[in-house]
């Protein structure tokens, strides 16, 4: 059994570094996206929206190693920092699935002021890369809350 433990870990591992490492690249997108020319905008949104589905699609195998390291591992799941990991979890799902689309969309839309939706996609890309530190914290460190 902990020869597949491992091998569930290694993979818990490397998807967090998936799902974590590639929001990096988001931030020099974003800065070349604010003086980027109208035929070039798409190429890095296009590239931004390929980083996101990567980040989101590791973080489903994240998820479900998540679920096999608790269900046969040494950590029940009312440990308390199983608890906000879930709860971070949930929360930076959400989060993904509404804060990028939503800024996405609202590019082209007549309207809208470039630089503030440039703004507000770099502000949605720090709050998700904290969400996943808060996360990563929680993951390694196993605080005892309560």
């Amino acid at each position: 059994m902990s020869y597949y433990y491992g091998a569930i870990v290694y993979a818990h591992v490397v998807s967090a570094v998936i799902s974590v490492g590639p929001l990096f690249l988001l931030l020099p997108l974003i800065r070349r996206l604010r003086t980027a020319k109208a035929e070039v905008e798409d190429i890095y949104l296009a590239f931004i929206r390929v980083i996101i589905r990567l980040v989101m699609h590791s973080g489903h195998v994240l998820v479900v190693t998540g679920i096999l390291l608790i269900l046969f591992g040494p950590w029940p799941w009312n440990t308390s920092w199983v608890i906000l990991t879930i709860g971070v979890m949930l929360l930076s799902g959400f989060f993904l699935a509404t804060g990028f689309s939503s800024v996405l969309k609202r590019f082209h839309e007549s309207g809208n002021d470039k630089e503030t939706v440039v703004n507000k996609l770099q502000r949605t890309a720090w709050i998700y890369i904290g969400l996943l530190m808060v996360m990563l914290w929680l993951m390694v460190q196993k605080p005892a809350v309560w």
